[in-house]
């Protein structure tokens, strides 16, 4: 297997679960050495009370044909952002790639509500694992990350732009804090360009997280019965195909093409000719736009 990122280093903030656990196993099949950090450890959960665990990431980095160096961090608290960086530091003295893939705000989330239904605490709750834990992880991060040119930054989201700039998304605190990393990654885009640096804000589509695929009574195996309980779940995508975007993005040299922009794995898969595990291409968001939100039938023909 050809490992175009080995010898280079990578930092997956928010790598215990979901899109972030196969963000650091796709970078780590690619060759990378993989700094995978969240709050839930074997040594005790985070507020999303799931048994999903950083060590267990780090492990299935080392297996994919990286190294996965598990890191217990939240994100929330600068000193340990702080000493998570001057760690990386000290072991290898480089940072190639930054994915702010931090969330965790799930449980916090109401809903289909207008603001004034909306509890405050939670989703002031919200803004600040989806927003400040971006922010402060970049804040101690990229002066290591720009000692070199070529860096990458990835800003994990939920949608793109040009979807986000036109659609309400569930509630003003989730549509905030999608809307608010975009953003993040156009600022960060012109703030690295200088230092030969890349900012890319990117976003999966319906992706099969572990809690997905149990919302839906389904596994990975027969994922395709959720579809007795909404047909469009047909366009769902495993979480290793925003993995595989990351890690044909971070192997790009010529990844500043991209620089400031927003786009989603589906659009990134056309261009470097990745799959999802299945083989398949899914176009999750040109799915929504023209079958979903335009109310036709689900039908996936020409989608993946």
């Amino acid at each position: 297997m050809t490992q175009p990122l080995t010898g280079k280093i990578a930092l997956v903030a928010g790598a215990t679960r979901g899109a972030g656990r196969q963000l650091a196993v796709q970078l780590g099949a690619a060759g990378a050495t993989v700094y995978a950090t969240g709050r839930s450890s074997r040594a005790g959960r985070s507020e999303m009370d799931r048994p999903e665990t950083i060590e267990e990431t780090a492990e299935l980095v080392t297996a994919a044909g990286g190294v996965g160096i598990p890191v217990r961090v939240d994100h929330l608290v600068p000193e340990q952002v702080r000493g998570l960086v001057a760690r990386i530091d000290a072991e290898q003295g480089r940072l190639d790639v930054l994915v702010n893939d931090i969330w965790g705000g799930d449980p916090l989330v109401t809903w289909e509500k207008p603001v004034w239904e909306q509890p405050l605490d939670a989703g002031f709750r919200t803004l600040r694992l989806a927003v400040d834990t971006h922010i402060i992880t970049s804040h101690f991060a990229l002066p290591l990350l720009i000692r070199k040119p070529g860096g990458l930054v990835v800003e994990i989201g939920d949608g793109t732009k040009a979807y986000n700039d036109e659609n309400y998304r569930l509630s003003v605190f989730y549509d905030l804090a999608k809307t608010s990393v975009n953003r993040i990654a156009f600022s960060q885009a012109h703030e690295l360009k200088p230092h030969g640096g890349t900012a890319v804000a990117l976003t999966p589509g319906w992706i099969r997280s572990e809690a997905m695929l149990e919302h839906f009574g389904v596994t990975e195996e027969n994922w395709r019965d959720g579809a007795a309980t909404d047909p469009h779940f047909l366009i769902s995508e495993t979480p290793a195909f925003v993995g595989r975007a990351v890690a044909a993005l971070a192997a790009d040299e010529e990844k500043a093409r991209w620089t400031g922009m927003s786009v989603d794995a589906g659009t990134l898969a056309k261009v470097y000719g990745f799959t999802d595990l299945d083989g398949s291409q899914p176009e999750a968001f040109r799915y929504i736009v023209e079958v979903v939100d335009a109310g036709k039938p689900a039908d996936v023909t020409g989608y993946r």
